[in-house]
């Protein structure tokens, strides 16, 4: 069994709401030296049997169609290593 994470992130010139507020709240939280914060979305995949690059593409679809919108996100499909 292989485990796959892909990241969602915001494509850099679509504004972050929740980034902004985040950032905003940092420094009345005591958190200073903080230039920039942007807010994404993490899904980990089980997959059942061997990691193909067939299986690797199929999981690639899956991020560009379901995951992410990609009009406005970026994504990145990562294997993880035991």
């Amino acid at each position: 069994m292989a485990r796959v994470v892909v990241d969602v992130m915001l494509k850099p010139d679509i504004l972050d709401p929740q980034g902004k507020a985040v950032h905003g709240a940092l420094p009345r939280l005591g958190f200073d030296g903080i230039s920039e914060v942007r807010q994404g979305k993490r899904f980990e995949l089980e997959v059942d049997g061997e990691l193909t690059e067939e299986r690797l593409a199929q999981i690639r679809s899956l991020a560009e169609t379901v995951l992410s919108n990609p009009v406005i996100e970026d994504y990145a499909v990562h294997v993880q290593t035991a």
